[in-house]
């Protein structure tokens, strides 16, 4: 399938030094960054009707199960 999209020049111009960059076409780049956004939105949209579903008290109950301890040494930042 074909699209045709006007996008600003100096969008064209970041987009086409970066297909270079990557030794792809601006067409793979374009298909590669567009699929990785609707990606994005598509579980975005997932975790929101997940989150509709669940229910706080049983969120809490979970986490009420969960130490208060520190962490250890290679967990902190």
């Amino acid at each position: 399938m074909n699209l045709n999209a006007t996008i600003p020049d100096t969008l064209y111009q970041q987009v086409e030094a970066l297909a270079k960059r990557e030794h792809i076409s601006v067409e793979q780049l374009v298909t590669i960054a567009l699929s990785a956004q609707v990606s994005a939105w598509m579980t975005k949209d997932y975790i929101e009707e997940k989150a509709k579903q669940g229910r706080w008290d049983k969120f809490q109950q979970v986490l009420n199960k969960v130490p208060d301890v520190k962490p250890e040494p290679q967990d902190s930042l």
